[in-house]
């Protein structure tokens, strides 16, 4: 008779543990993208589409990005001329931005007759 060996999986289930741990971790900084908002929460359970869109958004220091490249305020309309006007667009504006920055953007948009528009914002569920 033979004798049974067996193989010791207990430290490969470590190994393994750590390494989603890892995934995950930097899975959640993937996902946020590259700059640095605090969204605002809302009830509202509705994702983004995966179409392609215009990307708006200010960070708390009141910078405009346009697609995550920064542009100040009197350039964001001539980049948004060029746009036709049924793109998308999403804005991601950080909960610390004074309202007065929120409404020069919408009047930017509005002004274009870009009404294709989203606010992004986190679940509070």
């Amino acid at each position: 008779m033979k004798k049974f060996e067996s193989i010791n999986v207990i430290p490969f289930i470590d190994i393994m543990l750590v390494l989603l741990a890892i995934v995950l971790t930097t899975a959640t900084f993937v996902s946020t993208g590259q700059l640095d908002i605090e969204l605002p929460e809302s009830s509202s359970n509705v994702t983004p589409d995966n179409i392609e869109r215009v990307e708006i958004a200010v960070n708390r220091d009141g910078k405009l990005f346009i697609n995550n490249i920064e542009n100040p305020l009197d350039q964001i309309s001539l980049q948004l001329q060029l746009l036709s006007k049924d793109t998308p667009i999403l804005l991601l504006i950080d909960e610390s931005v004074e309202f007065k920055q929120f409404v020069s953007v919408i009047d930017i948009l509005n002004q274009l007759s870009l009404d294709k528009v989203s606010v992004l914002t986190r679940n509070n569920r």
